[in-house]
């Protein structure tokens, strides 16, 4: 910076040096002091401490240099308001910064510090405080005392818990703790009473904090984490929300208590497991916007999806009457209840046509499971999350019912041909287990509509899933594909979901671009160089354009 720029409150102007006579404009005697000091965008790896030499600096923003620290001079700036260190090479902060007592805006984003100073709380004007993208592992307690905080950035960071006394500050409206790994959040924190915005995406959350008190919290952004369960104690005291976004967890049904989110405009449910919704759902009366994709719904047509959230919030007000309640109770066992059927639920497989033996850690299904079907039409069958080494033999004997088969998170590690005999078949879920390919006689399954192969052991794309006509949902992340073919996956009329996370695409072929019927492309995660995550975080019709735009012609 040059030394006059620090001087200038100081120092007589040159023209006073000679003898002229002063118009108005030039009374140099009578200038204010400099009150704002930009030197953004500049190549500064330092500060001078006649920084001093300026008390009356209201604004200081030197943001996006290359300071590697700030003088301790900066604590005499008794007048400062706003300070922009954003985009620096920061490691820390000198002691003296916390004697600002007007200072309200504090920016530090994009530095490399790992800790803040434990008196941080002594800035009690401070009203905006940005420590984003930095290696942040813990935060100070004393931030409790900023009680007139209303905007704290704490994103992108090493968190791994937040401290429960943030409860304490009464004024703030936003909370952003995006990109961290936090894994619970304190209760404490659902007391406080202004928060309007809270960001909690890309954590480790595996579920939702209750928020009793904040009445007035308005957008809950919580996508990208583990969450299975959607609590109703979760939602009920939110009468504010307007934007709940959910995508991308691990969701497997959806609360009746949703209703109450009377308020609620944006509701982004993509990517989860839920397999059925409240169809009360359709009379939330400001809901604009419902995005379901990536889920195995079973009772909403994908086409319906693809109509958007009003036609689709119609469908659900016309089941409501429908949708009577059924019984839910099971039958008590009676002296008439055979004994071997006692682990069997009678009454699912009458009422419910479920045929369910899961989450038992059973290296087979037990022939009474079976036996027990006779002739009831079984339409859904679940034998997830046991150590089978393969598909029970026996599956075939429902042929001419069942249509939604799960055999996810099991040790299987080839497809029988009995499964390729379930003529009916429009779900097929065979995620988590230790497959490298499909059988070709699984082209048999002409009404499959969603399959599940994620967390496989694929290295190339099954080639017979090209040849099911009816498939709408590949679900294929975290397998080892290294390529893909796109003149086949054109033909697939109706492909509107592809998934592909975390293979081993090592390039994404041009050609990909003319599937205009795919709606959801996901591709993150993967080695390819082009295109660019910019691009990918556009979505999928961007992406789609873009490969488009590199076909050679």
């Amino acid at each position: 910076v040059p030394p006059h720029v620090w001087r200038i409150n100081v120092d007589t102007p040159e023209e006073a040096q000679q003898n002229l006579s002063f118009g108005a404009a030039d009374r140099w005697w009578e200038q204010t002091d400099l009150t704002k000091l930009i030197l953004a965008s500049n190549k500064l790896q330092s500060l001078s401490e006649d920084v001093q030499l300026l008390p009356a600096l209201t604004v200081l923003d030197v943001h996006d240099n290359q300071l590697t620290s700030l003088p301790s001079a900066l604590g005499q700036l008794e007048n400062l308001q706003k300070l922009d260190v954003s985009h620096n090479k920061l490691q820390s902060l000198p002691e003296e910064l916390l004697q600002l007592p007007r200072l309200r805006s504090l920016l530090l984003q994009h530095n490399e510090l790992s800790h803040l100073p434990e008196g941080l709380g002594q800035l009690l004007s401070l009203e905006e405080l940005d420590v984003s993208n930095n290696h942040l592992t813990d935060i100070p307690t004393s931030f409790a005392l900023l009680v007139n905080l209303v905007r704290l950035n704490l994103a992108c960071n090493q968190l791994k818990d937040l401290p429960a006394d943030l409860s304490a500050m009464k004024s703030l409206r936003q909370l952003d703790c995006t990109k961290n790994y936090l894994e619970t959040v304190p209760s404490k924190l659902a007391t406080m009473a202004s928060l309007e915005q809270l960001y909690l995406r890309k954590n480790k959350l595996r579920s939702l904090p209750e928020f009793p008190s904040c009445k007035l919290l308005k957008e809950l952004h919580a996508g990208e984490n583990q969450i299975e369960i959607l609590d109703a104690e979760n939602l009920k005291h939110l009468n504010s929300l307007s934007v709940l976004e959910l995508r991308d967890n691990k969701i497997k049904s959806v609360p009746e208590e949703i209703t109450l989110l009377q308020k609620l405009e944006r509701l982004d449910l993509a990517n989860n497991d839920i397999s059925r919704l409240p169809y009360t759902l359709g009379n939330l009366p400001q809901l604009k916007f419902l995005a379901l994709e990536g889920n195995p719904l079973r009772t909403i047509r994908r086409d319906l999806l693809e109509k958007g959230t009003q036609e689709l919030l119609k469908y659900l007000r016309s089941k409501i009457q429908d949708d009577g309640p059924g019984p839910s109770e099971e039958p008590p066992v009676t002296a008439m209840t055979l004994p071997s059927q006692a682990r069997v639920n009678m009454h699912a497989i009458t009422s419910l046509k479920l045929l369910e033996y899961s989450e038992k850690q059973a290296a087979e299904i037990p022939e009474e499971m079976f036996d027990a079907v006779g002739t009831n039409p079984v339409a859904t069958v679940n034998f997830s999350k046991n150590q089978l080494r393969e598909v029970p033999p026996r599956i075939v004997e429902l042929k001419d019912s069942v249509c939604d088969v799960n055999l996810g998170f099991n040790k299987i590690s080839s497809i029988s041909l009995e499964l390729c005999r379930l003529h009916k078949l429009t779900h097929l879920d065979l995620r988590n287990n230790v497959l490298t390919s499909l059988p070709k006689e699984m082209e048999a399954l002409t009404r499959l509509q969603i399959i599940n192969l994620a967390f496989n052991r694929f290295k190339v794309f099954p080639s017979v899933l090209y040849h099911l006509p009816a498939l709408e949902t590949i679900l294929l992340s975290n397998n080892q594909v290294g390529s893909i073919n796109p003149v086949q996956l054109k033909g697939m009329d109706r492909l509107g979901t592809l998934d592909l996370q975390n293979n081993d695409l090592l390039h994404v072929p041009p050609e990909l671009g003319n599937c205009e019927n795919l709606r959801t492309l996901l591709l993150e995660g993967n080695p390819f160089r082009t295109p660019r995550a910019a691009i990918l975080a556009k979505g999928t019709a961007a992406v789609l354009e873009y490969l488009r735009s590199r076909i050679p012609t």
